[in-house]
């Protein structure tokens, strides 16, 4: 029993002790949405495995779904605006600018009770003096870290693959509730970074847990987190 004990002393001693591993944050976002069945799919999905993600809308598919907008919000999602006519601002006056952001604002908060504020500007074009006399003068501008261009790439492996071969903390990935291949993909990516020790949040909470405030009029690509020795 004594040699035992010794035993047990002397790999103590040298098996260094474990660290407690610090979680790594991570934001899904999902844009042109909603889609109908695909983003059905989707929620249902994420409800499952109980994850948040942040939802860029747009107006003109609000009014088409407006009970699907309505379950987003209720499950707890992010909601952001993606415009409405999802029409890229630079080639539009800064008056057809403002407008098209008024209009999506509307329909989004009909249909949800939820005022975005957050916005992601179609193609992630934007100019940010044109923003600035907007009513979304005050929305952060969030873009992304991590795009697979899954509206192209119709193979869900490979759009996987290239998320969780590229995923860092505090990165805000971009995908589309649009198509099959993209909902395979996005619970293919939670699932696989679920088991690298990854945490799901919704971009807010993301810049939360980083300690970032995220400010009207500036773009947002990723959320840095503080690096501790």
């Amino acid at each position: 029993m004594r040699r035992f004990v010794a035993a047990l002393c002397i790999l103590a001693l040298l098996c260094p002790a474990v660290r407690a591993q610090t979680p790594q944050y991570i934001a899904l976002t999902f844009d042109d949405g909603p889609s109908g069945r695909y983003t059905e799919r989707l929620l249902d999905g994420l409800a499952a495995r109980e994850v948040h993600a942040t939802f860029f809308l747009c107006g003109y598919r609000v009014e088409q779904y407006p009970a699907l907008a309505a379950r987003i919000a209720r499950e707890g999602h992010e909601i952001g605006s993606h415009s409405d006519r999802h029409e890229f601002f630079t080639h539009m006056s800064a008056e057809a600018v403002c407008a098209d952001l008024s209009a999506a604002a509307e329909k989004i908060t009909a249909a949800t009770g939820v005022t975005p504020t957050l916005l992601r500007p179609p193609g992630g074009l934007y100019d940010l003096d044109v923003l600035a006399r907007s009513v979304c003068a005050d929305a952060p501008v969030i873009l992304w870290s991590i795009d697979p261009e899954d509206w192209r790439d119709k193979q869900a492996a490979a759009v996987t693959s290239f998320v969780t071969k590229r995923a860092k903390n505090g990165d805000i990935i971009l995908l589309h509730d649009m198509h099959a291949s993209s909902v395979e993909a996005a619970l293919g990516i939670i699932d696989a970074l679920e088991a690298r020790g990854f945490v799901f949040v919704t971009v807010s909470e993301l810049a939360l847990l980083a300690g970032t405030q995220l400010c009207g009029g500036k773009a947002y690509c990723r959320i840095d987190f503080p690096k501790y020795e």
